[in-house]
């Protein structure tokens, strides 16, 4: 239906030629037009299609933007082939299979519409021909793309905004190849911009992406794109991602307040980084993965990262080049991981760094050069056989330990200085190497070279001064020093002797000890490399600081558990009566704090042990109460001598907190023969005496097989004194389980569930894969999928359906096992 008319003024070179009319429809009026005509629109709702086949110009009324409204109810509402003029109109559609705007030819000017509809685009640009200049539009497509590029098409969008859409905000694939200028992309469900397939490409600048429930930009298959002066936040996957050969140029762009990874790199994608920022991330700032894989980083910054992940990730043959960058205020800076990875960093700054600042493992390379690391736990920490690369010209100053060499690795630094260190300046032991050449160390409070464990290090022209325990500590056998000095010294050293052997005596201030008198310094964080972004976070952040009486309200609020809760309880009453009797100026019973959980998986005891953690700090029994939950492949190695080594890192990781050892009885299989876990066992024994206040050891398993655990030692049973059970959750603790998932996220129970959940649960079979309260877990998630799958059958559901869950979706129960 037609609300109002259609003017035409028919144009021409002279005033006696020109001529108007007017027309009830908008198809009409086109039919009258050719080139160079106006059709002014008058105030209406118009359900027409329209097609522009000339280059007129078509309008509302002056003054009266948004009056006109083109919504037809299928089909395209405005296509445009040719060189038109298009202005303050709003256009709507309502077919999932179609666009709202199309333009397929021509270079038409496209100013001030509105764009709000629910349909496949809201505005398609498609063919090599199409080449429009979009300026001021508005698109609002909660059912699909926003604005689409396609086949070759191009064109520019000045000061557009994409408000909403149901998928990509701005989609480039078929070659297309637009340019974006002050235009903002926000409230996609979906990529923020998304540009893929060989020959697509695209250009933004002064840009911004934001809001997105997804990734801010994504870059795949060959596909190319640079973005200038633009920035990426609050998304809620990665900020930027590169796949499949993809090739993208950030220059001048700000990335921040992204909960995983702001930028991240897969199959052989190149990025090109200049004067960018990177800020505020859960996970890695750069992720960058597989052989072919570069980033090519020029004066940006990366910081304020809010998870536990390192700032810059390295893996499986990826390249990474920062060159005068700064990455500060992070857990760890640099991590390099697996054969054929390498990280090139020159001139920039590593600072204000939790953990790590530089970690090398897995024959991964690191060259740093002229680079400067400060306020850090460790330097740089080469870390296994085959790791290595070259630090020249850096300094590093106020960290735990400067530079660690462990298991193999075989690092070359050159005239490097390390600057009051906590303990020692460099640090090599458990078979590490080496090649120290005019390195120094002043002001040290440890060491400054402790070369233990006989390792083979190579120390040329090198100079301590001032360090507090002495300028060199070499074990018997170690390793080989020419023209080293130190300020105890006094004059030069001779060279080593050709045998290898110790200096002789105390000479020029080099001791030499054999490995048993070895003083062992405690590298700072001296932990096995960090897990992998998909894996779970570092175990050892601090605990949050809360009294003894919230954790415990939170110990109570778990399901079921009554008995584990009671055990807890009393071992807590006991604390806190010993520590007052102890300010009365009474004598206190000693109570052990190690425990033994057993019970089947599923059954809460990795979250109790991270809840009795915080209780014990609440108390002051513990410094810190965070949890490090290790299990046997963190603690045993592979040759002798080096899973005594990883289990005291993991010790030292959880000092002033908890070390939690998940499937305990692993460490002692039977009948193993000579296995290493039996060594992790033992220094574990021993490290628990020594360091009896500083850490709560917590084992964990089945029932039958802890208690064999608990005989292959005869020092283990006696630390560990209290063994809390953790029973099978039954069929309405289950359900109850559910009730709170349920809760959480914004659903409800229908009508019948609840019973329905109960029988399920007592029918399951509850064989040794059964994972309790994972179980229920994934039984809700399984319901929410299939009511996923039946609601999205509807067109428009109402909030009912859109939270009720029904005996329908529950899944089928797994089928029994046939009978032999």
């Amino acid at each position: 239906m037609v609300q109002g008319t259609v003017q035409v003024t028919h144009g021409g070179t002279s005033r006696w030629r020109r001529r108007s009319g007017e027309y009830p429809t908008l198809a009409a009026a086109l039919a009258a037009a050719g080139d160079g005509d106006v059709l002014t629109v008058a105030p209406g709702t118009y359900r027409e299609n329209l097609v522009l086949h000339h280059a007129v110009t078509l309008r509302g009324p002056e003054g009266g933007l948004g009056s006109v409204r083109i919504a037809p109810l299928d089909g395209v509402a405005l296509t445009v082939r040719a060189s038109a003029v298009v202005q303050d109109l709003y256009l709507e559609g309502q077919d999932r299979a179609a666009p709202a705007l199309l333009v397929e030819d021509g270079c038409p000017e496209l100013t001030d519409l509105r764009v709000s509809t629910h349909s496949a685009a809201g505005i398609e640009v498609r063919g090599a021909g199409a080449r429009p200049l979009v300026r001021r539009c508005t698109v609002e497509n909660p059912a699909g793309v926003g604005i689409a590029v396609l086949d070759g098409g191009g064109g520019v969008f000045e000061e557009c905004e994409v408000v909403a859409a149901g998928q990509t905000g701005v989609s480039v694939r078929g070659g297309g190849r637009p340019r974006l200028e002050r235009c903002r992309i926000h409230h996609a469900t979906g990529a923020g911009i998304g540009v893929t397939g060989e020959g697509s490409g695209l250009e933004a600048l002064g840009c911004e992406v934001y809001e997105v429930k997804g990734a801010g930009v994504q870059i795949a298959a060959r596909a190319t794109a640079r973005l200038t002066d633009c920035a990426v936040h609050r998304t809620s996957a990665d900020g930027v991602t590169l796949d499949t050969d993809a090739v993208l140029t950030l220059a001048g762009c700000d990335i921040h307040d992204i909960p995983e990874n702001a930028v991240d790199l897969r199959s052989r994608s190149v990025l090109t980084l200049s004067r960018t920022t990177v800020r505020r991330f859960g996970r890695n700032g750069l992720s960058v993965w597989d052989p072919g894989t570069r980033v090519d980083a020029e004066s940006c910054e990366i910081h304020d990262s809010t998870g536990d992940y390192p700032a810059v990730w390295i893996s499986d043959g990826a390249t990474v080049a920062l060159d005068s960058c700064r990455v500060h205020d992070v857990p760890d800076a640099l991590f390099v991981l697996d054969r054929g990875s390498r990280v090139d960093v020159v001139d920039s700054d590593l600072s204000q760094v939790r953990n790590t600042a530089v970690s090398v493992s897995d024959g991964a390379t690191a060259q740093l050069d002229d680079c400067r690391i400060r306020e850090a736990a460790t330097g740089a920490w080469f870390r296994d056989h085959g790791s290595g690369g070259t630090l020249a010209n850096c300094t590093i100053d106020a960290v735990q330990t400067g530079v660690i060499v462990t298991k193999g690795a075989d690092p070359t630094l050159e005239r490097c200085t390390v600057t009051s260190p906590a303990e020692a300046g460099y640090y090599v032991s458990a078979g590490g190497r080496g090649t120290f050449t005019a390195c120094r160390v002043t002001g040290s409070s440890g060491f400054g070279f402790h070369v233990i464990d006989g390792c083979r290090t190579t120390l040329t022209r090198c100079h301590t001064e001032r360090c507090a325990r002495g300028g060199y500590e070499f074990a018997e056998d170690g390793p080989l020093a020419e023209e080293c000095t130190s300020d105890e010294s006094g004059p030069r050293l001779a060279a080593q002797s050709a045998s290898g052997g110790g200096f002789a005596g105390a000479q020029a201030g080099i001791r030499t000890v054999t490995a048993a008198q070895s003083s062992v310094p405690r590298p700072a964080q001296a932990s096995a490399p960090v897990p992998r972004p998909a894996d779970r976070p570092e175990d050892g952040a601090a605990a949050a600081a809360r009294g003894s009486g919230e954790v415990l309200g939170q110990l109570d609020a778990l399901v079921g558990l009554d008995s584990v809760k009671r055990e807890v309880r009393a071992l807590t009453d006991m604390i806190e009566v010993g520590r007052r009797r102890q300010q009365a100026g009474l004598k206190a019973a000693s109570v052990r704090r190690h425990l033994v959980f057993t019970g089947s998986p599923g059954t809460g005891k990795t979250t109790v042990a991270r809840l009795y953690g915080e209780i014990l700090a609440s108390l002051g029994v513990l410094e810190r109460g965070h949890l490090v939950e290790v299990s046997r492949v963190d603690l045993v190695g592979e040759h002798i001598g080096s899973t005594a080594i990883r289990t005291q890192e993991a010790f030292e990781r959880a000092r002033g907190g908890v070390l939690f050892i998940d499937e305990a009885y692993a460490l002692a299989p039977e009948d193993s023969g000579r296995d290493f876990g039996r060594e992790a066992i033992d220094t574990l024994v021993k490290l628990m005496e020594d360091h009896r206040d500083a850490v709560v050891v917590i084992v964990a398993g089945y029932t039958a097989e802890m208690d064999r655990f608990l005989t292959v030692n005869p020092g283990v049973a006696s630390r560990f004194s209290r063994t809390i059970t953790f029973g099978d959750y039954g069929p309405g603790e289950l359900l109850r389980i559910v009730e709170q998932q349920a809760e959480e996220h914004e659903y409800r129970l229908g009508e019948g569930t609840s019973e329905a959940l109960l029988a399920y649960f007592t029918e399951l079979p509850k064989g040794p894969a059964f994972g309790n309260g994972r179980t229920a877990r994934q039984t809700f998630e399984s319901m929410v999928e299939r009511h996923a799958g039946r609601v999205a059958q509807l067109s428009e559901p109402s909030t009912d359906e859109l939270t009720l869950l029904y005996p329908a979706d529950l899944p089928p129960l797994p089928a029994l096992p046939a009978p032999c």
